[in-house]
């Protein structure tokens, strides 16, 4: 066993090929989970000789990263996108990861020929869509708004029933019969979800009440604290015997729309957190994988069963949960092809996996290989995708970036605006902006240039904005900005006049 300091160098060394691999990902589409997982089997292989075969720690560590996962997605996720398309949303995660199930199930078991009760673990554990991969390919799309949101809430909330349905066709598996039989399961599930989201509301309400009126001493803990609310959500979950995932996702999104102070450290300490528990998740599932010695039959079944759930049980689900919604066939069709599998279903197989269930093993492989063959196909064709179906817009309006700190006694926020490519802030003169009477544009940092702006001054792509607002005044300059940034001077000119 190399000593401690060994450890954090090989540590340090492994993060740092990972974020690399990142970047090399991005440049070719492809999300980084996936060269993430390569990685780990690299380091499992005969290369390396890295030995890690704990399926119930692996169950562990995962379940703990997601958290992580979910908690960032939640806080980077704008509730004013998602609200208009939250039923949508919901029903992806339910009706069409019950569709889902249903569909692999029977295919499982009357094509492939797997065992009843594998055969709907399969159907399980490759329902979730993953938040991760999700986020991670689809934030750099200029996608339509319900489109857009449709696939985030889905990823974000369909984790929740998955992992209480691949608990219990675990225990079904082991001669574990629920009580109640199927509909006890169901209502059970209900109940959880439903107590889940519930918590979740609550922890995260009463978080954003205390960070907005607790100042704390250094602006490094509101990032710290915001995170620990989310994970407490989680734990008094799983303690109350509810939903844990439910409740950090909602948790997180309630603390990232709370317009706390700091919200731009928030958010990028969160992504940092995701980040690192995407490098470690799946680092250690390809770890794991390449000792379950995946032979060709494996690969075959995988293969298979990830064409039947890509173009047949997806669609078919989505279908199913849009039909109410009077979806464009074009944006059915790119969310059929969107729906991508990452770290959640490989999690997933580690419960069975670990139960020492007969058959977990295929199972594992089997989840292992159509994640990596169809994440390595779709991903890197949903921008080409997207093109074709006509729903990009290469000249949508990028969002403007702000942060917010808080000027503790004076009842007064110090707004650091950002002006980013596409922004339609660019050319706006600063009396244009029609901010309220209070609020003043105190500088202007162009380059290397810092200059107090005069209201004739035209707004640059690239300059950096310091503007004091009153509290008061914070939520109509932060939206009268968005709508300037969007939709230029003249946008929304009466509603912005005062």
């Amino acid at each position: 066993m190399p000593s401690l300091d060994t450890q954090l160098l090989i540590g340090a060394l492994v993060v740092l090929v990972a974020v690399a691999a990142a970047r090399f990902g991005a440049r070719i589409g492809m999300p980084a989970l996936l060269l993430f997982l390569l990685l780990g089997m690299l380091m499992g292989s005969n290369l390396l000789h890295v030995d890690f075969h704990n399926a119930a720690m692996a169950h562990d560590l995962g379940f703990a990263a997601l958290v992580a996962i979910l908690a960032e997605g939640g806080l980077t996720t704008k509730w004013s996108e998602i609200k208009p398309h939250i039923g949508l949303a919901g029903v992806l995660a339910t009706v069409g990861v019950a569709v889902t199930i249903v569909l692999m199930g029977l295919f499982g078991y009357y094509v492939l020929h797997l065992p009843r009760s594998v055969a709907v673990l399969l159907g399980a554990i490759t329902a979730p869509t993953d938040a991760a991969a999700v986020f991670s390919v689809l934030r750099g799309l200029p996608l339509p708004a319900r489109v857009r949101a449709a696939l985030e809430g889905e990823s974000g909330f369909n984790d929740a029933p998955t992992v209480l349905l691949v608990a219990a066709g675990t225990n079904y598996a082991l001669g574990v019969q629920p009580a109640g039989g199927v509909f006890g399961l169901a209502g059970m599930i209900v109940l959880e979800l439903a107590g889940g989201l519930v918590l979740g509301l609550v922890v995260g309400l009463a978080g954003a009440w205390a960070l907005k009126r607790i100042a704390l001493p250094v602006s490094g803990l509101y990032p710290i604290a915001t995170l620990a609310w989310a994970v407490i959500a989680y734990g008094l979950g799983v303690l109350l015997h509810l939903s844990g995932f439910a409740a950090v996702y909602v948790a997180a999104m309630v603390l990232g729309n709370a317009n706390l102070p700091h919200r731009h450290a928030i958010r990028s300490f969160a992504e940092g957190v995701g980040w690192i528990s995407q490098i470690g998740l799946f680092i250690m599932l390809g770890l794991l994988s390449i000792h379950e010695s995946i032979d060709w039959h494996d690969v075959l079944i995988g293969v298979v069963a990830g064409l039947f759930l890509t173009l047949v049980a997806r669609p078919l689900s989505v279908f199913a949960s849009v039909a109410w919604f009077k979806v464009p066939w074009r944006e059915q069709v790119f969310l059929s092809w969107a729906g991508l599998r990452g770290a959640v279903p490989i999690i997933l197989a580690t419960l069975p996996l670990a139960a020492q269930i007969n058959d977990s093993v295929l199972l594992f492989d089997v989840v292992v290989v159509f994640v990596i063959v169809f994440t390595a196909i779709q991903a890197p064709t949903l921008p080409w995708a997207a093109r074709k179906l006509r729903l990009v817009d290469p000249l949508a309006a990028q969002e403007v970036d702000i942060e917010v700190a808080p000027l503790e006694d004076r009842r007064a926020d110090l707004l650091q605006v950002s002006v980013p490519v596409g922004s339609k802030l660019a050319g706006v003169s600063v009396s244009e902006l029609r901010l309220p009477r209070n609020v003043v544009v105190s500088l202007i940092m162009r380059g290397e240039e810092s200059f107090s702006p005069t209201p004739d001054t035209l707004l640059h792509t690239g300059d950096d904005l310091l503007i004091i607002t009153p509290a008061a005044d914070r939520d109509h300059v932060e939206a009268r900005l968005a709508d300037v940034g969007r939709s230029g001077r003249l946008a929304n000119w009466k509603r912005g006049t005062r």
